[in-house]
C-alpha cells in the first residue's frame, strides 16, 4: 500500500508540473443497496473505512493534487499574511463569578487556542489558570468547557484532542493550579454540573466504542452520571439512563440554589424534549417527571423555590415564558408571565431579579427586560444592527456581562448594571481594520413559494452595481439554528479584497421561531435551497455580481445546502465551498450522532422520507458530463460529527461526473481537526487562506 501511495503521490507531482490537473483513482466497486425497492449504487463505500491504507492513500494523493494547485496561486501567501496580521488582536470571553473569583477565557492573539485566566476580583490581576497551548506541540488540544465550584475552589474542566467531539475532564484547584487525580473519558453532548456543596459533579457519557471505532461508531444510550470527587471514574454513580431510548440524550445540571437535579431528555436535534427533576434535598429522592410528553421546547431559566420558569414555544411559536409550580404541575395551573410577540424570544436570563430577554427581529438582537411578573421595565440600547449574548449569572446578582458584535466591529464585552440599565464597556477589542469604509444593510428576497427570504449584505460604501463583484453567498438553514450578524477576521479580509459578502437566512434555521424552522425540514427540505437560489437570483438581477463572481460558502448543514445547491444549478454559480458537509442523505444516519439529525432530515428507512432525500442529495444527483463550479471541499481526519467520508464520496463522484473541460474541483482533509470547534488558530488562518485564494482564481478577482 505504500507504493501504491507513492506512486499516485509522484503521478500527481508530474502532471501538476506540466499545468495538467489529473485526480487521484479512485476505484468503484460493486456495492447497490435496496431501498424500498429501488436500487442505489453506492461504488465509493470502500472510503467509508477512514482506517484503512486504501483510504489513507487515497486521502495523501488527493491533498497533494489539492496543495499543489494552491501552492501556485500567487496571492495566497499575501492573504495569509494578512490573515495573519487581522488575526493578532486580544480577544477576551465574558466573566464568569464562582465564590468572589472572576473566571474568563483571553487570546493575545495569535495562540492557537484561548487562554483559561482567574482573579479574585474583577479589579484585580488576572493569572493563568489553565493553558492548553501547552498540552499539545501543535495546538490543536482545546478547551471545551469549564465549571468552576461553587465556592470558586475547584475547576472542572474539559479537554478535546485533534477537534473530537469526544471529551475528557479534568478537576484543577484554582489556587495552586495543580491537577486533582480525577480523571473522565467518553464524554460527549455533555455538560458539567456542581453539587452546591462541591462534592462532585454531573455529567453525561457514552460507553467506551469499540477500539479503532471511536470517530465512526454510532453514538447511543446516553447515561448521566455523578462523579464524586477524589474516586476512580468506575465508582461514579449512575444518576440516570433510558436504555428503552437509545436514541434520548440526557444532561443534567443543578438549580442555583442546589436543591433540584434538572434532567433534560432531547431524542437528537428535535427542539421538543422531556424535563424531569429530582429534589436533591431528598435524599431517595426520586426523578419526578415534570414535562413528560416532549410536544414543545423548554428552556429552564431559574426557578424561584418550588416556581420554575421556563422559555418555551408551546402554544407559541416565536416562544414564550411560563411558571410551572411544582407544588401544583398540571397544565391548568401555568402562569404565563411573558407573551409571544412579534419578535422571536431567543433566550432568557434571571438575574437582579429581572428577566433580561434577548429576541431576534428580523435576526438581528434586541433586549428588553421585565420583572418576575411580565412586567416591561425597559429597552437596553444597542450600538447597532448586531448581535448579543452573555447575560449570564444569578438571580440575586446585581450585575451581568454581555457581548455585542456585527458584521464588521469585533465583539465587545460590556458591564451591565441591571437596576439601572446602564452598560460600559469592560474590554473591547481593536482590530486593523478600517470598518467604518464597510457598509451594512438587509434585504428581503422573495423565494420561490413567495415566502420573503431575509438577506444581509456588507460591502464596500459607494460599490458600483455593474455585475462585477465577487460575491461569497453565505447560508445554513437547519436545525433551528439562527444566522446573526457578527464579526470575522477571515470575512474581513474578504472585504479587504473587494468581496461582498452576503448571509441569508433561510427557512429551516430558528430566525423567525419554530414555524419558521418546520418550513424546512423533511418533506419541506426543498424550500431551503429555494430560499437561497433566490438569494443568488436576486444578487445577479440587482448586479451585485454575476454567476461567473458569485461563490456559495457553508459547513456541515451548510455544506449540505453548498452541496445541493451547485448540483440542482451548476450554472447559477462560479464556485462552491462545501465544508465538514452531509452529502450522502441515504447513510448519514449510520455513523456517530448522525441518527439524531433525523428530526431534521427524515431517514431513508422511511419510504416516503427516503424519496424526498434521494431527491436532492448532492452525492446521488451527480450527473456525468455536467459542468459543476470550481468546487473546494473541505474535511477533516478527525470530525466525529460528520464523519469525513461524506466528504470523501462526493469528492470522488464530483471529479468522476465533471465535466473534462469544466472548472477544477478538489478536496482538502485537514489533520488533527474536527468538525470545527477547538480547531487551531493557525490551521483556521491556512483554511481561510486556501479558501480565498481558491476564490482569487476561481471567480478570475482583479
Amino acid at each position: 500500500m505504500r507504493s501504491f501511495s507513492l506512486a499516485l503521490f509522484l503521478l500527481t507531482t508530474m502532471r501538476l508540473a506540466s499545468a495538467e490537473i489529473t485526480y487521484p483513482p479512485a476505484k468503484k466497486l460493486d456495492v447497490v443497496d435496496d431501498y424500498h425497492g429501488t436500487k442505489i449504487a453506492d461504488p465509493y463505500r470502500w472510503l467509508e473505512d477512514d482506517n484503512s491504507d486504501e483510504t489513507k492513500a487515497w486521502v495523501k494523493a488527493q491533498n497533494a493534487v489539492t496543495f499543489g494547485y494552491l501552492d501556485a496561486i500567487p496571492q495566497r501567501d499575501v492573504i495569509r499574511e494578512r490573515l495573519t496580521k487581522l488575526w493578532n488582536y486580544e480577544r477576551f470571553g465574558s466573566p464568569h463569578r464562582k465564590g468572589g473569583r472572576v473566571f474568563f477565557t483571553h487570546n493575545t492573539g495569535l495562540q492557537n487556542q484561548a487562554v483559561l485566566k482567574v482573579a479574585e476580583s474583577l479589579d484585580a490581576e488576572p493569572r493563568v489558570l489553565l493553558d492548553p497551548n501547552t498540552l499539545s506541540a501543535d495546538g490543536t488540544t482545546s478547551l471545551t468547557d469549564y465549571a468552576p465550584s461553587e465556592d470558586g475552589k475547584l475547576l472542572a474542566y474539559g479537554l478535546s484532542k485533534a477537534g473530537s467531539d469526544w471529551t475528557e475532564l479534568h478537576v484543577r484547584d484554582v489556587s495552586t493550579g495543580a491537577d486533582r487525580e480525577d480523571l473522565i473519558k467518553w464524554v460527549k453532548f455533555s455538560g458539567i454540573s456542581w453539587a452546591k456543596d462541591g462534592s462532585g459533579f454531573y455529567y453525561s457519557r457514552y460507553d467506551e466504542p469499540k477500539e479503532g471505532s471511536a470517530l465512526t461508531q454510532k453514538n447511543e444510550f446516553h447515561k448521566l452520571c455523578f462523579h464524586k470527587l477524589g474516586t476512580s471514574q468506575n465508582e461514579d454513580v449512575l444518576v440516570y439512563e433510558r436504555p428503552d431510548h437509545p436514541d434520548w440524550n440526557i444532561n443534567g445540571s443543578v438549580t442555583d440554589d442546589g436543591r433540584y437535579l434538572v434532567i433534560e431528555l432531547a431524542q437528537g436535534t428535535d427542539p421538543k424534549h422531556r424535563v424531569f427533576y429530582k429534589d436533591l434535598s431528598e435524599a431517595a429522592g426520586k426523578v419526578v417527571e415534570l414535562l413528560p410528553d416532549a410536544d414543545a421546547s423548554y428552556q429552564l431559566i431559574d426557578n424561584v423555590g418550588t416556581k420554575f420558569y421556563f422559555r418555551t414555544d408551546l402554544k407559541a411559536p416565536r416562544y414564550r415564558v411560563i411558571v410551572i409550580d411544582l407544588n401544583k404541575p398540571d397544565r391548568a395551573n401555568w402562569v404565563e408571565v411573558i407573551p409571544q410577540s412579534a419578535d422571536k424570544l431567543d433566550g432568557v436570563s434571571m438575574i437582579g431579579g429581572q428577566l433580561i430577554s434577548e429576541y431576534l427581529h428580523d435576526a438581528r438582537s434586541l433586549v428588553r427586560c421585565f420583572d418576575l411578573d411580565g412586567k416591561v421595565i425597559r429597552e437596553l440600547p444597542l450600538p447597532g444592527i448586531g448581535t448579543v449574548g452573555g447575560f449570564g449569572g444569578k438571580r440575586e446578582d446585581a450585575d451581568t456581562f454581555f457581548s455585542f458584535t456585527s458584521f464588521t466591529e469585533p465583539g465587545a464585552i460590556y458591564h451591565l448594571d441591571v437596576a439601572s440599565g446602564n452598560s460600559t464597556v469592560w474590554r473591547k477589542p481593536q482590530v486593523d481594520f478600517a470598518s467604518d469604509a464597510y457598509e451594512t444593510k438587509q434585504v428581503f428576497v422573495t423565494s420561490k413559494d413567495g415566502t420573503q427570504v431575509p438577506v444581509f449584505l456588507v460591502h464596500k460604501r459607494g460599490l458600483k452595481l455593474d455585475g462585477s463583484n465577487p460575491t461569497l453567498l453565505y447560508g445554513y438553514g437547519g436545525f433551528n439554528i439562527s444566522l446573526t450578524p457578527g464579526f470575522s477576521i477571515s470575512r474581513a479580509v474578504w472585504l479587504e479584497m473587494g468581496g461582498v459578502y452576503a448571509m441569508a437566512n433561510l427557512r429551516g434555521g430558528g430566525e423567525y421561531g419554530s414555524e419558521w424552522h418546520i418550513a424546512g425540514t423533511k418533506l419541506h427540505k426543498q424550500n431551503v435551497f429555494d430560499d437561497f437560489i433566490a438569494s443568488a437570483e436576486w444578487l445577479i438581477k440587482e448586479r451585485y455580481t454575476s454567476s461567473a463572481k458569485l461563490a456559495i460558502q457553508g459547513g456541515s448543514n451548510g455544506g449540505l445546502l453548498v452541496g445541493a445547491c451547485m448540483t440542482q444549478r451548476p450554472e447559477l454559480f462560479g464556485a462552491a465551498l462545501p465544508a465538514v458537509g452531509v452529502l450522502d442523505m441515504l447513510r448519514f444516519h449510520k455513523f456517530t450522532i448522525g441518527w439524531a439529525w433525523t428530526s431534521d432530515y427524515g431517514s431513508s428507512e422511511n419510504a416516503e422520507e427516503f424519496k424526498a432525500l434521494l431527491a436532492y442529495s448532492p452525492l446521488h444527483v451527480l450527473k456525468p458530463g455536467t459542468p459543476y463550479p470550481a468546487t473546494l471541499i473541505s474535511t477533516s481526519d478527525h470530525d466525529d460529527r460528520v464523519v469525513p467520508a461524506h466528504s470523501f464520496k462526493f469528492a470522488a463522484r464530483l471529479q468522476e461526473c465533471q465535466a473534462k473541460d469544466g472548472p477544477p474541483v478538489f478536496i482538502r482533509i485537514e489533520t488533527s481537526a474536527g468538525h470545527g470547534a477547538g480547531t487551531a488558530l493557525k490551521k483556521t488562518i491556512d483554511s481561510s487562506a486556501d479558501q480565498w485564494a481558491f476564490l482569487v482564481k476561481a471567480l478570475d478577482m482583479k
